[in-house]
This record gives structure tokens, sequence and C-alpha cells, in this order.
């Protein structure tokens, strides 16, 4: 099981990065939604992926996995 989670973990890609940022202010907003520095960052990544404004966190974290996974699958060919 943890193998095949960790064939999705690849720090050296900039596309895996976006997704786990995305995952991570997703996740991040759950836990403190007052947080208004954590919403600025969901909105900067919504708008950098033209999502629009306002972002819910269950839409940060399905983009972050869409992200990761994409990534994966671009790689296997």
């Amino acid at each position: 099981m943890l193998q095949s989670i960790l064939k999705y973990v690849l720090p050296r890609s900039l596309t895996w990065w976006a997704g786990a940022a995305s995952v991570a202010t997703g996740a991040g907003q759950i836990i403190a939604p007052d947080a208004t520095a954590l919403g600025q960052v969901g909105e900067i990544i919504s708008m950098l992926n033209g999502a629009g404004a306002a972002p819910t966190p269950a839409t940060l974290i399905v983009l972050g996995l869409g992200l990761i996974g994409l990534r994966k699958k671009l790689e296997q060919g």
C-alpha cells in the first residue's frame, strides 16, 4: 500500500509541488477557516489555475490531487 502511494511523490516535479501546495492550502482552510492568509493564498492558487476567485477548500484539494495524478500519468506515458 505504501509503495503505491509513494509512486506519486515526485519532489522534482513543479506540477507535483503545485498540487501539494493546493492540497495543503485546502486542508489548512478546513482546519483554520478564519485564517485570512490561507484565504488569500487559496485565491492566488485559484487564479493561477483559472478557476476564479474564492475557491472552496474542497475545490483546492481536488485540484491538487488532480495535478498530482496528472503528473504521474504523464510520466508513465
